[in-house]
């Protein structure tokens, strides 16, 4: 078998195809969870808290270090809890769709089907 056909096998097997829209509709849908926590759901959780803006949440372990024209030798180092708190909520809405609106949708499909075959 030449490397061509077999290639061209594996390519038109169904479930390399399948991955590859899962991949592609995966990353266009985080882009959408980004978007509805970033822009939707964090402006007003900062404005309970106090008008915080999460991604500015960090502990500062160094400044920076600036010389005397003002330019930046040293960047700060810091912990940016803010954004990990963030990317947090990103992953349980992320994880919830998939469970909702796949894994429950597919677990109660396999159920119908298991059920007819009993019949």
């Amino acid at each position: 078998m030449s490397f061509h056909s077999e290639f061209k096998d594996f390519i038109s097997q169904g479930n390399v195809v399948d991955l590859a829209v899962g991949v592609v509709i995966g990353a266009a849908f985080a882009k959408i969870v980004d978007s509805l926590v970033t822009d939707v759901l964090m402006p007003p959780i900062g404005m309970m808290i106090g008008g915080v803006n999460f991604e500015d949440l960090k502990i500062v372990l160094k400044e920076a270090t600036v010389d005397a024209a003002g330019k930046v030798t040293e960047p700060m180092v810091a912990i940016g809890y803010g954004m990990f708190i963030q990317n947090c909520i990103h992953f349980i809405i992320i994880t919830l769709s998939i469970f909702l609106f796949i894994v429950k949708p597919m677990n109660k499909m396999r159920l119908a089907n298991a059920k007819k075959t009993d019949i």
